[in-house]
């Protein structure tokens, strides 16, 4: 299910960063990965979990990928926890 991958994918401190970079605009791997001091690889694998979370869009353009936010996957999340608000009845 896409919402357990999405709460998997935002339980981590470095994707919700790269979210919150890619809130600004589309960047590249290696754009995003300037802003971080780990490894480009761990950034990949970072990169690879909100894609199959389906919180991120891939785009290839020319010699490069892009990333950008999905924000559908977003309203999904926003509504079932305001959802857990309402009564049963």
């Amino acid at each position: 299910m896409p919402l357990n991958d999405a709460f998997k994918a935002l339980s981590d401190p470095t994707r919700r960063k790269i979210l919150d970079l890619l809130k600004e605009g589309d960047l590249t791997a290696g754009e995003i990965a300037e802003h971080f001091d780990i490894t480009k690889p761990s950034i990949s694998n970072h990169l690879n979990l909100l894609k199959q979370a389906e919180l991120v869009w891939v785009e290839r353009r020319g010699q490069h990928i892009v990333y950008s936010l999905n924000t559908t996957v977003f309203q999904d999340v926003l509504k079932w926890i305001l959802n857990l608000q309402q009564p049963k009845g």
